[in-house]
């Protein structure tokens, strides 16, 4: 018997490895042969991906508080350096110095994890993420366009990269699980003007993918007449909503204390008053909408409806109910979202993708 097999496995499983081994393994982060791919690694020895289809990692502030606050939750997916380079020689100089990993997918997160100044990241060691280039670049454009983070003009330009890899629509749509639609609308931001590029974050994205196989100096005109059909669709729902209800909801009332008959002069301990910078209404202390009530008053009447805000459900059909334009709604819940990453980033990050893994693409 060799003396590798009386010593057994090493500390870093498999067969016996010699201590040089281990401490080289344990030093760089790199495994030799039968050593175990670390599962964490300083953030200053991974490189970040020279082919990340971000263009700009934006800012990092609310994920790297996360990081510090709740600890990460998802690991980097991460390939050895020397395995990259044979994948993509080409790279080498793009690469950062004295780094043993190259992140594949997880970018956002290494970059934030450097901002919170975190000693270690969590990392999945796959050097199967592809044996040249072009795979390499696939898997990183996939990993986030199904993860649907990228800004929309970045997926545009991601699936250009990769329909030059699979040469057709319907190859590239096969290969994402997704419709030949669902890439032509997408693409079709690329075809844009200029200037409809420059409003991607004013206009609606769906308009604007409609538009974007038309000729240039038709995409203006034609994305103002689908918005006029837009409005028109809007108010004859709304129409309808009156109609339902028996009643004008233009002559409802517009202060959040009177849609309940919520008396006011609480103190200021029943509800948290609203700041002015947080809303379009401006309530005082004295204004503040109390938290719900139930029962009689003391006169013997019955008392007001409250606002239920314990009862998430029966407050989001209120809200549904009452704001009947749409612009309003999502100006709303565009507002509750930027509260939900206050709040807690990596919790509304988890709502958001359960809901967009559950709904299916109105494109399919």
């Amino acid at each position: 018997m060799s003396k590798a097999s009386q010593l057994g496995a090493g500390r870093f499983g498999g067969s016996g490895i010699s201590a040089r081994r281990q401490a080289v393994a344990a030093a760089t982060g790199v495994p030799t042969a039968a050593v175990a791919p670390p599962t964490e690694l300083p953030p200053h020895r991974i490189s970040l991906n020279p082919d990340n289809p971000r263009t700009s990692l934006g800012d990092l502030s609310d994920l790297a508080g996360s990081l510090k606050t709740h600890g990460q939750k998802q690991a980097i997916t991460v390939m050895n350096r020397d395995a990259y380079l044979a994948a993509n020689p080409d790279r080498e100089g793009d690469l950062e110095a004295d780094t043993t990993h190259v992140a594949i997918d997880g970018n956002s997160r290494l970059a934030a994890a450097r901002e919170a100044q975190l000693p270690m990241v969590k990392v999945m060691v796959s050097d199967d993420q592809g044996t040249n280039s072009e795979e390499l670049l696939e898997s990183a454009l996939v990993a986030n366009i199904h993860r649907q983070e990228l800004a929309e003009l970045d997926e545009a330009k991601a699936l250009q990269r990769l329909l030059t890899i699979h040469g057709s629509q319907t190859a590239l749509a096969k290969r994402l699980h997704r419709s030949q639609g669902w890439v032509s609308q997408r693409l079709a931001l690329l075809n844009l003007t200029p200037a409809l590029q420059a409003r991607l974050n004013d206009e609606p994205i769906d308009l604007l993918r409609a538009v974007g196989n038309k000729p240039a100096d038709e995409q203006e005109q034609a994305l103002e007449k689908l918005k006029q059909e837009r409005a028109q669709k809007e108010e004859a729902k709304r129409a309808k909503r009156r109609e339902k209800s028996g009643g004008d909801a233009s002559h409802a009332p517009t202060d959040a204390t009177a849609y309940y008959d919520v008396i006011e002069g609480q103190t200021q301990s029943a509800s948290r008053p609203v700041n002015a910078s947080e809303g379009s209404t401006s309530l005082t202390t004295a204004e503040a909408v109390p938290e719900p009530r139930t029962g009689s008053s003391a006169d013997g009447k019955k008392a007001p409806r409250t606002v239920p805000y314990d009862e998430p459900g029966s407050l989001a059909l209120l809200l549904d109910r009452k704001i009947a334009n749409d612009d309003t709604f999502f100006k709303l819940l565009n507002f509750l979202l930027r509260k939900g990453l206050e709040r807690d980033t990596a919790r509304l990050r988890r709502l958001a993708r359960s809901h967009v893994e559950q709904t299916p693409d109105p494109e399919d």
